[in-house]
């Protein structure tokens, strides 16, 4: 077998973890299988890069941040590479560029355009683990790119694609998908498995078990992932295609995101043309909105329109926003960061009615206010304080008696 295994930077934080990553690898290769190994820079290390560039620039460009940040992987690879090789085997060290990873040219965000893989290829033939460093690729002007928090699970899941591996393996510092962060429900349950469709709506709601982009990739290409802890030999969670199983459970997992922003511009004349031009606005800064709730006058003349935003982009939307609101002749802007937003995800919501109204009424039952909603064919979201967040995860997981999930 061709085996893909991402670790994260919990997984590779020192000398030791990245030692402990060696001796798993060293066990997959002396059960015959083919390895490629894709890390993450160490624990800390991306943040620590980021503080060294803003204590020399305000405003550091994108593209030599981008330089800048791909070389904690680099770091990650080449010190994997050594303790692999320390064990016996022959490792290779490969950055985004000389494994062919090639972007857009959106600098901190950029896109995998196509992956050539061939350096790879010839490695493992001759019997070498390949070790590369993720989260970034290449542009055809050979500037370096990095793919955005958290793109080394997305790298693992392209080269997995790629080179036609039999797996993706992701290993984190959680043994799997949980119906809620355990951290949180004490008796949340490990899934066994899980469809792209639900861990995509997971991951894009705050769960951070895997990167959405990600999850789109292995659902595209249908490439097999299985999340597992680099910590134990535990079987983790197969993200796999929907099956008749999985629909018999209404809903599979609870999501909550702190990281969200809430921006309203208030008093904007209603007229046809002023949304698409506040979020065209926004869009042409590659800022991804999430809900949006627009609330009319009563006297049908003026219109209230909020939005949410990651807190990554909250400050550089709000400036945005203003310059549009002021073009609008809207009557102000108004920013709330103290705002989480809980989700229910279940495949078995397509068959199942009165989920969306189980929801609204448990938050009631515990005098939790819903600030917005939205939904799609297999979730529900609902903006609240963000006070309440943990309390409002536990009532969901008890009144959908996720504690019974296999």
């Amino acid at each position: 077998m061709l085996i893909v295994q991402k670790y994260g930077g919990t997984s590779v934080a020192n000398a030791e973890r990245i030692k402990a990553v060696a001796g798993r690898v060293s066990k997959a290769v002396k059960q015959g299988n083919k390895v490629v190994v894709v890390v993450s820079a160490m624990a800390g290390e991306t943040d620590k890069l980021i503080n060294l560039a803003h204590q020399i620039s305000s405003n550091p460009s994108e593209r030599e941040m981008d330089l800048l940040l791909s070389s904690g992987e680099r770091v990650t690879s080449a010190l994997t590479a050594m303790a692999i090789e320390e064990l016996g085997h022959r490792a290779l060290a490969l950055t985004g560029r000389q494994m062919g990873i090639f972007t857009d040219a959106v600098h901190t965000k950029a896109k995998i355009e196509r992956i050539t893989g061939e350096r790879a290829e010839k490695a493992l033939d001759e019997g070498y683990v390949v070790v590369v460093a993720g989260f970034q690729g290449i542009t055809e002007t050979e500037d370096v790119t990095t793919l955005g928090r958290g793109g080394s699970d997305l790298s693992a899941v392209a080269i997995a694609h790629a080179l036609n591996a039999d797996l993706c393996e992701i290993y984190t510092d959680v043994d799997g998908v949980y119906t809620a962060d355990p951290r949180i429900v004490p008796d949340a349950k490990k899934l066994d498995k899980i469809s792209y469709e639900e861990m995509l709506e997971l991951a894009s709601l705050g769960s951070k078990v895997l990167q959405t982009r990600s999850v789109e990739f292995a659902m595209k290409y249908s490439v097999p992932v299985v999340v597992r802890s680099s910590f134990n030999d535990n079987p983790g969670t197969l993200v796999t295609k929907e099956d008749e199983d999985m629909e018999k459970v209404v809903v599979s997992g609870i999501a909550h995101d702190v990281n969200q922003a809430k921006i309203t511009v208030m008093g904007v004349p209603d007229k046809p043309g002023i949304a698409a031009r506040l979020f065209k606005g926004i869009a042409d800064a590659n800022i991804v909105v999430d809900m949006i709730v627009q609330n009319i006058s009563s006297d049908g003349k003026a219109t209230d329109i909020s939005f949410t935003v990651p807190k990554t982009d909250s400050k550089k939307a709000l400036k945005l926003t203003e310059d549009i609101a002021r073009e609008l002749d809207a009557k102000g802007v108004d920013m709330r960061e103290d705002i989480a937003k809980i989700s229910i995800v279940g495949v078995g919501m397509r068959t199942h009615s009165g989920v969306a109204a189980q929801m609204f009424d448990t938050l009631a039952k515990h005098g939790i206010n819903i600030m917005a909603i939205s939904t799609s064919e297999i979730k529900v979201s609902c903006l609240i304080d963000a006070k309440y967040t943990e309390l409002a995860v536990r009532v969901l997981h008890d009144a959908f008696e996720l504690e019974k999930a296999a």
